[in-house]
């Protein structure tokens, strides 16, 4: 007779929190068409409060998420309704709608096995067809910018070990024409040094020179005396 009660009390319990559940969905459903996604948002987890396991709770609130761009929180809870079993096509949407949340998320590879799965479950779904190819072809770009732009990366770096080739070539360069120019110049000292050291006397040769040169002034002197001496003066006839 227990084991009847305890039945009996948790079917009544079951109900009631389903009932609360259903509730709450409802409330997040008119919300969601009112473009109302966060107070959607509120009363979808309220749902889930009361009834973890519930499907469409879960799923709507993926959607009021999704509406709310709030893509990456979005696409773990699809990711999460799609690894579970559920009834109908609910399953096909799940794959479908976090391929959408992948997509918005910049996600291409993610979203491209996302709607593949959902056709694998609906294969005449026109929308996962297109947007698995419109995912594709962002695959591709992404790949090709990608590729681009390692690319530019190498040049610059390539065209920075140049540059910098370059600069120790000048530098090694100027660096020669320094030594080369400092070089000149302490020659040019060295000569200019040397012209000086010739073209100097000292006190003693200054000394002889002057010596020679005041001999050589009463050496002629003396010849002019003795040439004064020898002339005779020639008579000057008188006027009459």
């Amino acid at each position: 007779m227990k084991w009847v009660v305890v039945i009996i009390l948790t079917v009544l319990t079951v109900n009631v929190f389903s009932q609360a559940e259903r509730k709450f969905v409802r409330r997040g459903n008119r919300q969601f068409d009112d473009k109302k996604f966060q107070e959607a948002e509120i009363q979808y987890r309220k749902a889930l409060e009361k009834s973890p396991g519930s499907a469409a709770a879960d799923y709507n609130l993926g959607n009021a998420l999704y509406r709310q761009n709030q893509f990456d929180a979005a696409a773990k809870r699809y990711n999460e309704l799609s690894g579970k079993e559920k009834e109908g096509q609910l399953i096909s949407s799940d794959y479908y709608n976090l391929g959408n949340a992948l997509y918005k998320s910049g996600k291409y590879k993610e979203c491209i096995d996302a709607y593949k799965n959902a056709l694998r479950k609906t294969p005449g779904d026109m929308d996962a067809k297109h947007n698995l190819q419109l995912a594709m072809k962002k695959l591709e770009m992404e790949k090709q910018k990608n590729k681009e732009n390692q690319q530019n990366k190498q040049d610059k770096q390539d065209n920075k070990k140049d540059d910098n080739k370059d600069n120790k070539k000048d530098d090694k360069q100027q660096q020669n024409q320094n030594k080369e120019d400092q070089q000149s110049d302490e020659k040019k000292g060295q000569q200019q040094d040397k012209q000086n050291m010739n073209g100097q006397i000292s006190a003693q040769d200054a000394e002889r020179i002057l010596q020679a040169l005041e001999n050589e002034e009463k050496h002629v002197l003396k010849k002019v005396q003795e040439h004064q001496k020898q002339v005779r003066k020639v008579p000057v006839d008188k006027n009459w």
